[in-house]
């Protein structure tokens, strides 16, 4: 196994209070966001709008790594330029998405199993040849009184541990998600007895297939109540939830927690990551990062919209939502770079 180089790269994507940026949307979702904003839903937009992100003068100042889809990975500039050369000139560390999404799982109604591991050694090989250094594979559990199911929990904690050591066997650091949805009207301590079982069972099965620990990263979800719950938690509510759950079930030897934004709205989840970082950080024996998609992309979409002269307005606006997120891995986001988006 290739030990060093797997936590060489973990531990280049959480330093210097840098995070990730997914821009790893599936063409299905990314065409979905497009039509919201009257955006035309072809290969050629999602093209431009790729290419937006990965040229945004300044990036690397705050993001280590971008997710990348199947499709962005193979696609290149105007001028020729592959987009991971330009990523890699940048200073910036290109992964890829490698699951193919959440599906059905037989037997058990309302609930998902993430799939993509048939195949998946071979995938892996070839994105390593393309360039990337390290993957993602989410999984989705649906909260309510009685799920998720324990076959739920377990079935996927145990495709992503084989995923993860399918990665590190070939040289790419795992990102690991297990992402208990915010959907629904669960209490935040109903999120944390979820969450804290989910993370339990992940590292169980992690354990179980060999992972190198201080090789990989986990990407869990925040701890919110339920979007439908009337009542909603604070900021310090959520950092002590969240980072009290965390010492429960993550061990030390991770290097970072990278969390997901999971539909929060930008300024929200830049200002609950400074709360956790602003009273925790010099406690905890990970770093505590971003891995957030919506919550740095939003903005900066709304502003392009599809149109040419607008690109650079929309690249300021990126820019800015990634330095927030730096600025709340360092406990210092005030909202003052919010005038800027």
């Amino acid at each position: 196994m290739h030990r060093q180089m797997l936590i060489d790269t973990a531990s280049a994507l959480v330093a210097d209070d840098k995070g990730l940026l997914a821009i790893d949307e599936s063409i299905t979702t990314c065409n979905k966001r497009f039509a919201a904003l009257a955006i035309p839903q072809t290969e050629a937009a999602r093209h431009d709008y790729r290419e937006l992100i990965v040229t945004t003068s300044g990036l690397a100042e705050s993001i280590s790594g971008l997710i990348l889809y199947d499709e962005t990975i193979r696609q290149s500039r105007s001028d020729g330029t592959p987009f991971v050369k330009i990523i890699v000139e940048a200073g910036i560390i290109p992964g890829i998405k490698v699951d193919l999404g959440a599906k059905g799982l037989a037997g058990h109604p309302k609930e998902k199993i993430t799939e993509g591991l048939d195949g998946l050694r071979g995938r892996l090989a070839e994105y390593v040849q393309m360039g990337a250094r390290f993957a993602k594979w989410r999984a989705v559990l649906t909260v309510s009184d009685n799920l998720p199911s324990r076959g739920c929990v377990e079935a996927n904690a145990h495709a992503l541990a084989r995923y993860a050591a399918l990665c590190q066997e070939a040289g790419l650091v795992p990102i690991v998600e297990p992402e208990v949805m915010m959907a629904g009207g669960h209490s935040l301590d109903r999120c944390r007895e979820v969450t804290e079982e989910v993370l339990h069972t992940v590292f169980n099965q992690l354990y179980r297939q060999g992972i190198l620990l201080e090789g990989m990263i986990l990407k869990p979800n925040m701890l919110l109540p339920g979007l439908a719950c009337p009542q909603q938690a604070t900021l310090d509510d959520v950092a002590d939830a969240t980072v009290n759950c965390l010492l429960r079930a993550v061990p030390a030897a991770v290097p970072g927690i990278m969390f997901l934004s999971g539909g929060q709205a930008a300024g929200l989840a830049s200002a609950r990551l400074n709360a956790m970082n602003l009273r925790y950080k010099s406690q905890l024996p990970w770093a505590l990062s971003f891995s957030f998609g919506r919550a740095i992309q939003q903005p900066a979409l709304a502003a392009w919209l599809g149109k040419k002269d607008q690109v650079i307005a929309a690249q300021n606006i990126l820019y800015y939502r990634a330095k927030c997120n730096r600025d709340a891995r360092r406990g210092q986001f005030t909202g003052e770079a919010e005038k800027h988006c």
